[in-house]
């Protein structure tokens, strides 16, 4: 029984340091993407772009904020960009209105990921093409669909 303990702890370790070497590479993949804004998306997706901008409540999201900001302490504050700002807290994400005018939206990144490497590469294979509820779930919870009446329409008034 001994032998079985030690062969499992040696294999777990073993693992764990496997994985621990595997992380810089995903890292370094995943660091190498960026938030490019909607604007960037709209110059090679004119249709998709011209529609959201007219018709996605997201858009023009961090309106709601600038109304709201009155009665909110500036953690209060800090804890709407996550929803209503591209990337907030990621890094090369939304920082502030005046240091990433162009990310002071929820843009199409908030739902495709960084754009970067796609509007270099031009591959589809480089952002999050198909989409489902649970990319919406980080920002339309359970918490929030009471307080914002979320009703789950996948791709409505987005495309």
């Amino acid at each position: 029984m001994n032998f079985l303990i030690k062969v499992c702890c040696y294999c777990s370790l073993l693992a764990f340091f496997y994985l621990l070497c595997m992380i810089p590479s995903f890292a370094d993949e995943e660091s190498i993407k960026s938030y490019v804004g909607s604007e960037a998306c709209g110059e090679c997706h004119e249709d998709q772009f011209d529609t959201f901008q007219a018709f996605a409540r997201k858009a023009k999201s961090f309106e709601s904020v600038r109304i709201m900001q009155k009665g909110l302490t500036d953690a209060e504050k800090k804890e709407c960009y996550t929803c209503h700002t591209t990337g907030y807290g990621a890094r090369g994400g939304f920082i502030s209105e005046t240091e990433t005018p162009h990310l002071k939206n929820a843009g199409c990144e908030v739902c495709h990921g960084p754009g970067s490497a796609h509007v270099e590469s031009e591959d589809p294979e480089d952002i999050i093409a198909l989409l489902s509820l649970e990319t919406c779930i980080s920002c339309h919870n359970s918490e929030r669909i009471d307080a914002f009446k979320f009703k789950p329409l996948l791709f409505g008034g987005a495309h």
